[in-house]
């Protein structure tokens, strides 16, 4: 098969630091092509140079055997290159149709035009998004949806998908897979870095694996089997310390009510809905996108404000509370680690050190006193110890960071906080096997300790492996609780479908 991308002895550095080395990769026309690794290991890094982002510190890169060195991204997609990154870049203030359709307006332009088109553009691809809606007021998953719409829209003849499926439900899901499968069917090649490794073995025809910026292993997916790509990633086999057996393990004891919510509605997402989180337990939050359980999880962390009228109670401790703004929550020490970190997260042209000691300051500091660096940095030692943050330079701007380094940046400025309630909204989104084992031993040490813990994920193993009890949501309402010691695969979907 003809490549139609092709690595020579890439190499690409930051400050004298290489985000990889001697890379040879190459991407065949008309295949699926995934790239894995760790966090850190250098394929974001690696196709941002394709996508015009980056260019080379050493070596060649050819396309349709042609040496390129794309100026820009928007050089790149002259070319016929596209890549939805793993964060979204999409203007919060403008209309999905707007988006999609930014830089290719015509010189006289019919909104209703531009919404029609963009409707159908989103229906072809079995998306379901209103075009006319901002995408200020859309989830992470639908927005995912908009960016992946948008490359297909551009007519791109290579696609890089960066975490594409992370924000998607299943059935989401199984729409992406087709679209890929029309993709490469129409002659388009793809080069698709995910976590999931199930997912590569299952719709890449290749396979090559990153490792601390070199390439250690290309071969057809068909050789390939999960524990050879973990092996191939960390240098090590994981087993099964990521997602154990469900029905072996017994739930920690109840213990003190920490949090209830009582019959609390915010609009249509949220309607009189009923939960208590525990002290000492992880409490597992599950269901489709859409279900409300960040919306549930928001207002108890005063993100959002339930209905002034008949919007029910929130308790912490026994005493009703209406927090105004976070602050307050943080204070009565809830912590909320979100889902979007590139949005309200982090502040990403700021260091390491500088994020995670903001989230000691937002509990409360005196506001005569002076703040030195040496200070934030001794404070913040101790979690990038913990957490294992990795940076490519001691004083590296969090933008600098992969995106699973970025998570355990938000997760420690949260921790820094010595939380009683924690509450972990898609903790270990975009992030690679290791880095989840780690993320999850954390969490159930929070909860061995005492801490009440909550855990929202898309991702059903992922909720059956930490948890010890189940609230699963459907259409703002909890519809199913059950502990981890009965629960089963099948019972939790079909609660949040059925």
């Amino acid at each position: 098969m003809t490549n139609i991308v092709e690595f020579r002895n890439a190499t690409k550095s930051f400050r004298r630091v290489a985000a990889f080395r001697n890379v040879d990769f190459t991407l065949r026309k008309g295949e699926v092509h995934a790239l894995l690794g760790e966090n850190g290991a250098g394929k974001s890094t690696l196709t941002k140079v394709l996508a015009g982002l980056y260019p080379l510190t050493s070596g060649e890169m050819l396309v349709e055997g042609v040496e390129r060195k794309f100026a820009s991204p928007a050089d790149a997609l002259g070319y016929g290159v596209a890549m939805v990154f793993q964060e979204t870049n999409l203007i919060p203030s403008m209309t999905v149709a707007q988006n999609l359709f930014l830089g290719e307006e015509s010189f006289f332009n019919r909104l209703r035009g531009v919404n029609i088109r963009a409707q159908q553009q989103l229906q072809r691809l079995s998306f379901h998004v209103e075009p006319t809606a901002l995408v200020s007021s859309l989830g992470a998953a639908k927005k995912q949806m908009v960016e992946i719409a948008r490359a297909v829209q551009r007519r791109a003849r290579i696609f890089i998908f960066d975490e594409p499926t992370a924000t998607l439900t299943p059935e989401e899901k199984q729409h992406f897979f087709a679209l890929v499968e029309q993709l490469k069917a129409s002659g388009g090649s793809i080069i698709f870095i995910s976590h999931a490794l199930e997912e590569a073995l299952a719709i890449a025809d290749r396979i090559s694996v990153l490792r601390d910026g070199e390439l250690v292993v290309t071969d057809d997916t068909k050789n390939f089997s999960r524990d050879r790509i973990i092996q191939a990633m960390v240098g090590r086999q994981l087993k099964d310390e990521l997602y154990g057996t469900t029905g072996t393990r017994k739930a920690r004891p109840i213990g003190r009510k920490v949090l209830a919510l009582e019959n609390v509605s915010m609009g249509k997402v949220v309607r009189s809905t009923t939960l208590s989180i525990f002290s000492g337990q992880v409490t597992g939050m599950f269901g489709l996108v859409g279900a409300g359980r960040t919306e549930m999880m928001k207002i108890a962390a005063g993100v959002l404000k339930r209905d002034f009228f008949h919007g029910g109670r929130v308790k912490l401790n026994g005493e009703s509370v209406r927090f105004k703004v976070p602050r307050n929550a943080v204070n009565r020490q809830i912590a909320y680690v979100t889902e979007d970190r590139k949005l309200d997260g982090l502040f990403d042209t700021m260091g390491i050190a500088q994020n995670i000691f903001l989230g000691k300051l937002s509990k409360g500091a005196n506001p005569l006193s002076v703040i030195g660096m040496a200070q934030a940095r001794h404070a913040s030692a101790e979690w990038i110890e913990k957490l294992n943050i990795r940076a490519i330079r001691q004083n590296a701007k969090v933008v600098e960071l992969s995106g699973g380094n970025q998570q355990k940046v938000v997760i420690a400025k949260s921790l820094i906080q010595s939380p009683g309630l924690v509450i972990f909204d898609e903790p270990t989104r975009g992030v690679d096997v290791g880095a989840i084992a780690e993320i999850h031993t954390m969490i159930q040490r929070l909860a061995d300790a005492g801490a009440a813990v909550v855990v929202i994920s898309s991702y059903l193993p992922e909720i059956l492996a930490i948890s010890d009890r189940i609230l699963v949501a459907k259409q703002g309402r909890i519809v199913e609780e059950m502990s981890i010691e009965w629960a089963r695969e099948e019972k939790s979907m079909y609660a949040a479908v059925h």
